[in-house]
């Protein structure tokens, strides 16, 4: 199996820190091990503004794997696609491969482009294997109805990311089933979240990201599978802005390892399942166990003034491309 260095990235720490909490205790009872670096930012912050400093950044987290013989696992889908776009980048361009070599080695680093680049979900689907998991589960879900959000940087450009069939993917859902869990089709599980427009036009932001719960509740789905930091603050906004309401069917959100934990019996409160907002903890309810766990009263937050569209140009150009 691939030696992994963990690329936890900057968002995660900061909006979701149980999702690299129930990582990290999932892959220890897995027995992975896994190297932690002193990591940079990704890059992406810089890619419109500044593509050189981007490439820098990107290269000097491959450079350090590199430096230490691993390969990287990434838990954030926006540090995942921006990582391979970089590769790919100095892969086809040697001058830029030339100048950023130039950079790093002043802390004497070299980029080669031999580090691997995965998800953690492509870690355990390709490398482990489902039917392995399947194996390791201790407590399968029984009757819990997800809607895994595949997210738009892990998709996008395919060619680039390698993480699955953009069109019709099946990853995470195969991942789910492993666990016992039923991965609902539904409409939004390969479309924007909106979280890219909350700056611009917080407006179409909200509406956007209210589409997206609107479509998962309809398949009758009780949690939403969201595994990007960003789509995961992006609910979580979404959740207090609107006081609750318009969750329909859906009780809550999780990252897969949040519920592969639970599938593997590990503590639900070391997992930070009553961290997600909304509160997720009722899921280990779904476990087939023979003292299911009382889930937590949801306090319903105070709905906040929605927000309103800045008064620029680009509002309704970006209101034409959701």
């Amino acid at each position: 199996m691939s030696s992994y260095a963990l690329f936890v990235g900057c968002q995660i720490p900061e909006c979701a820190p149980q999702y690299e909490t129930s990582a990290r205790k999932v892959l220890k009872a897995l027995n992975f091990e896994v190297t932690d670096l002193e990591f940079n930012c990704c890059g992406y912050p810089m890619r419109d503004t500044s593509f050189e400093s981007f490439l820098v950044a990107s290269a000097r987290n491959l450079a350090l794997a590199e430096s230490q013989g691993k390969n990287l696992m990434v838990l954030c889908k926006c540090c995942l696609g921006t990582l391979k776009a970089a590769q790919n980048f100095l892969a086809q361009h040697q001058n830029l491969r030339a100048l950023v070599n130039d950079i790093l080695g002043r802390e004497g680093l070299v980029y080669s482009g031999s580090a691997q680049v995965k998800h953690l979900q492509s870690v355990l689907h390709d490398d482990l294997g489902v039917e392995k998991i399947a194996d390791q589960v201790e407590r399968p879900f029984s009757g819990l109805k997800v809607a895994a959000f595949y997210g738009c940087h892990a998709l996008r450009p395919s060619r680039v990311t390698n993480f699955d069939n953009p069109y019709e993917p099946h990853l995470i859902d195969d991942l789910l089933k492993a666990v016992g869990i039923e991965s609902v089709p539904w409409e939004g599980r390969i479309k924007c979240c909106g979280a890219p427009l909350r700056d611009k036009n917080p407006e179409l932001s909200l509406e956007t990201v209210q589409k997206r719960i609107a479509e998962s509740s309809k398949a009758e789905a009780q949690v939403l599978g969201v595994d990007c930091p960003h789509t995961f603050k992006q609910i979580q906004w979404a959740f207090e802005t609107l006081g609750g309401e318009g969750m329909g069917s859906l009780r809550g959100i999780a990252v897969y390892p949040q519920l592969l934990g639970l599938a593997l019996g590990l503590d639900p409160k070391a997992l930070g399942l009553d961290d997600n907002r909304p509160r997720s903890g009722c899921v280990a309810n779904f476990l087939a166990a023979e003292h299911p766990i009382e889930p937590k009263e949801e306090p319903k937050p105070k709905a906040k003034a929605k927000p309103k569209a800045k008064k620029e140009d680009g509002g309704e150009k970006a209101k034409d491309a959701v």
